[in-house]
């Protein structure tokens, strides 16, 4: 009777049947995968690299990919999303030191020749050509805590970073220590820049970049912009392991070690969109196809 109510053959109403059940044992599938993967990148990913990392895993086990539109309509059913950015320790003193330009500023004159206008670019052809460094910090009950990187703009890979209590030179000598020690002659060449905190006006500093054969480059006054790479990376490390997470860190050691770990992640798995894999495995990937 309901059958022919709703227009409905016997052999159509048990195929339905039958592939709606199979679709809600996919779906179990998935969203266990999905909730996992969600959990592990610090409730940080959204559909793109969800997808992107559920693919790699379904590929390592020889399974069919999926669409990313049926990831997405998973994590509504779940109720899951990436959590909304957040929107500094400010290094800038004042003009006390040697200040240098800004590298990575293209010079435009005008269709009319009546202006010349700057365009910034970040664009690069391969790995250690661009990198960007900067000092942010950390506030918790206990104290403060800085973190300096070195980041490479082309595949945003943090060649070298420290953390300390206190934002003092020493600090930079320890980053340029590890710098040299991972990566070596690979820098030489390499436009190295920051703002215009005192730390990058020093006169050691200058010295330092010399020594190493790297080029100093420098933000305008009062124009984050122009070191945006590297202040992305900030803000999306702390929105990630920190904001909303201060109570997990009881202690200066707790944070410390939340930050190394966050960092070791950040290079070896987070997918960055763009490359559909993490900055190492991208950076990998690029040099074993310039040895073939």
């Amino acid at each position: 009777m309901l059958l022919k109510v709703a227009n409905l053959s016997k052999q159509a109403y048990y195929y339905a049947v039958k592939h709606l059940l199979d679709k809600d044992i996919k779906d179990q599938f998935y969203e266990d995968l999905i909730l996992n993967i969600f959990e592990e990148n610090y409730q940080k990913y959204g559909v793109l690299r969800i997808t992107d990392a559920l693919n790699a895993k379904l590929l390592s086990w020889k399974l069919p990919k999926i669409n990313h539109k049926r990831v997405e309509r998973i994590m509504k059913k779940l109720s899951i999303q990436a959590r909304p950015k957040q929107r500094k320790y400010i290094s800038f003193k004042g003009d006390f030191g040697k200040k240098c330009n800004n590298l990575l500023l293209d010079k435009n004159l005008l269709a009319d020749k009546s202006l010349y206008v700057y365009k910034r670019n970040f664009e690069t052809s391969g790995p250690y050509q661009k990198l960007g460094t900067d000092i942010t910090m950390f506030i918790m009950p206990f104290g403060k805590l800085y973190l300096s990187p070195i980041i490479d703009f082309h595949t945003r890979e943090i060649l070298a970073y420290n953390l300390s209590k206190r934002p003092n030179y020493k600090q930079i000598e320890r980053m340029f220590s590890e710098l040299i020690k991972k990566h070596g002659n690979k820098i030489k060449g390499a436009v190295l820049h920051s703002d215009q905190g005192w730390q990058y006006q020093m006169d050691k500093y200058h010295k330092q970049i010399i020594k190493l054969e790297m080029k100093q480059s420098m933000s305008r006054k009062g124009n984050c912009l122009d070191n945006s790479p590297t202040e992305n990376f900030f803000g999306r490390m702390k929105e990630e392991m920190f904001y909303g997470k201060e109570h997990l860190y009881k202690d200066m050691d707790s944070l410390i070690k939340a930050i190394v770990k966050y960092i070791e992640y950040y290079n070896d798995i987070r997918i960055i969109n763009k490359f559909h894999m993490s900055p190492v495995a991208y950076k990998t990937k690029i040099l074993a196809s310039q040895s073939l």
